[in-house]
């Protein structure tokens, strides 16, 4: 088969998509940094939603499924917590997003 031709067609899309996907993780950075600025919280939640679908989709594309990116999510919170990441031992932020998903996945 040569290059361009229908069998070809779901590679190239994906790596236009992993591209797209790229892209869009920075729009929404930018945006995120843009609504600090204007003190907008409508867009920053908006931008901080899009980076973490964003993030799930780009996951996806590379070949890792939803659940095994939840998984690894827990395993660095976790870790993070056993080894005292600055943004635990401060704030307790990572123990609260780990109870939060633990909490969630019983209801």
């Amino acid at each position: 088969m040569t290059v361009g031709t229908v069998g070809d067609a779901p590679i190239t899309k994906n790596v236009k998509v992993i591209e797209w996907l790229k892209a869009d993780i920075l729009a929404a950075v930018t945006a995120l940094y843009k609504a600090f600025v204007q003190g907008s919280e409508d867009v920053m939640l908006d931008s901080l939603a899009g980076l973490v679908i964003t993030a799930y989709l780009l996951g996806r594309r590379l070949g890792f499924g939803f659940s095994r990116l939840d998984l690894k999510v827990e395993a660095k919170l976790k870790q993070g917590v056993d080894t005292g990441h600055e943004m635990e031992e401060w704030f307790g932020d990572l123990s609260s997003l780990l109870r939060y998903r633990t909490e969630r996945k019983r209801v």
